[in-house]
């Protein structure tokens, strides 16, 4: 019995032996100088690149930013409570990388891949490097495929194409991230993936994200990235470009992706207590001076690329916060300078109830009615003008004891624009509902219904017309021009369920 023992112990070891490699291998040690909150300066990697990962005692790996003749400036993506001096730090000749691929749908993870569902480790088996150039611009595609929202003020008036940068900008708790939530659930069933990029939210306010996802059984194709509050500053600056690479790997594939970055005001906190840890020089608002291309290097990566590159389509919604609705202030600025367009969430709407928050009159999307469906462009623009004159009348009719007739009914035909345009929560609708509401209000059939039935009146048009023409309807989602004659069939079954003559 011992002897086979022997034997097998023999073989085991031979076959372990034949698998290793003995080769000597050459790797660069440095020592650990100086561990500040989130930093490290390691001296004696004289062959270390920038951005490339150190490997640290306990398992903790960090970042190459500063490469400087007596030592390295290192940005830790992890807790760095047992690193002291004289730790022993090792280059390991690859750059930051995520995770990527199908694996990673369902699954709530940090930008290194370290799960945080419950669910057990990630099955991924590729990994991509966070950082790659924005793609070129011969690869790139015209935006012309619209990206519902479901939600009906901006699907109307602020559109949003497949490929395209809107930024989503806004006060504190004023309903930024429910419009980004509304738009990863309206992308059910229609073979989009979504990718949400939490940077230093709390952590009961990614769970209730999560929950909602869960809840609207969007999580299947959605893929959720954090970085809380708690995390090192170091993660929550690379979380966002880490979730980026999530995202390209399925626009390579010719998948069209949703990408919200909420917030990057958070992301660009977090590198400014970097710079500042780093001794980099301040600038404006102490943030340093590559701020602007820490934001443009991200945003740039999302486009719709080019049929020979596949045709997929990477769109962003990030999300800036703003104090005391200064939109002119340093980030807000700079990003409203990088992207396509913007949504502007008024504090005044939001006390009113007037929910999504939306100011149809600071906000702009710069793709504009390209990507926009052609049903909505028969009420798009008279839409518009007709709430921006009802928006100035009923600012001057506060000063006015008497009014004309026409003044009369703009404002009143405005106050009912405005309540068509209030949606809950977590309920987006799609293009035909949301038509039929537009078109009524636009064609005046909602002129005699008394203001605070505006909202039912609209549920019961909504309801009809999904019994009376599914048909139409389904015809309207996918696009197709509709005739005079088939919008006013829509139209008379909208007067039947008012009541009107």
């Amino acid at each position: 019995m011992l002897r086979e023992l022997l034997t097998d112990s023999r073989i085991a070891l031979g076959r372990a032996l034949a698998a290793g490699d003995a080769r000597p291998r050459v790797r660069e040690t440095g020592v650990v100088r100086q561990v500040g909150s989130g930093i490290a300066r390691i001296a004696g990697l004289p062959g270390l690149g920038a951005e490339e990962l150190v490997e640290l005692p306990g398992g903790l790996f960090g970042l190459a930013v500063d490469l400087e003749p007596e030592d390295v400036g290192v940005v830790l993506l992890g807790p760095s409570t047992h690193l002291a001096a004289g730790d022993e730090a090792r280059a390991t000749g690859r750059l930051v990388d995520a995770p990527v691929g199908a694996a990673l749908l369902g699954r709530v993870l940090d930008a290194t891949g370290r799960a945080l569902d419950g669910k057990g480790a990630l099955a991924a088996t590729a990994r991509r490097p966070v950082e790659s150039a924005a793609p070129a611009i011969l690869d790139r595609a015209p935006i012309t495929v619209p990206l519902q929202t479901g939600l009906k003020v901006v699907d109307a008036l602020v559109p949003i194409g497949r490929g395209q940068r809107e930024l989503i900008v806004g006060d504190r708790q004023t309903g930024k991230t429910s419009i980004a939530v509304d738009t990863i659930l309206n992308q059910r069933g229609r073979d989009v993936i979504c990718v949400y990029c939490a940077i230093g939210q709390r952590g009961t306010a990614v769970a209730r994200v999560v929950d909602t996802l869960r809840r609207h059984d969007a999580l299947a194709y959605s893929i959720v990235v954090v970085a809380s509050g708690e995390d090192p500053p170091g993660l929550q600056f690379v979380t966002p470009y880490a979730a980026t690479a999530m995202a390209e790997h399925f626009m390579e594939q010719g998948r069209d992706v949703l990408i919200v970055y909420d917030d990057l005001t958070r992301h660009a906190r977090a590198y400014r207590e970097l710079s500042l840890l780093l001794r980099r020089p301040p600038g404006r608002e102490a943030f340093s001076g590559d701020i602007f291309y820490i934001h443009s290097r991200l945003l740039e990566r999302a486009t719709r690329l080019c049929a020979e590159r596949g045709g997929g389509s990477l769109t962003a919604l990030p999300i800036v916060e703003t104090q005391a609705q200064d939109i002119s202030a340093y980030i807000p600025t700079n990003l409203i300078s990088i992207t396509d367009g913007q949504i502007y969430v008024s504090p005044e709407h939001f006390r009113k109830g007037l929910l999504p928050a939306v100011d149809v009159g600071r906000s702009v999307s710069r793709v504009g009615g390209k990507a926009q469906l052609r049903a909505y462009r028969t009420v798009a623009g008279e839409l518009r003008l007709a709430y921006a004159q009802f928006e100035e009348l009923e600012t001057f009719s506060r000063f006015a004891t008497r009014l004309d007739e026409d003044t009369r009914a703009t404002i009143e035909r405005g106050r009912r624009v405005r309540e068509v345009f209030k949606q809950n929560e977590g309920a987006p609708l799609s293009v035909g509902m949301q038509l039929v509401a537009l078109r009524a209000v636009v064609d005046g059939l909602l002129d005699r219904v008394p203001l605070d039935a505006v909202v039912g009146a609209e549920r019961s048009i909504r309801d009809a017309a999904a019994k009376a023409h599914p048909e139409l309807l389904a015809r309207i989602d996918s696009g197709a021009a509709i005739s005079g004659q088939e919008w006013d069939a829509l139209a008379q079954t909208t007067r039947d369920a008012l009541g009107a003559d």
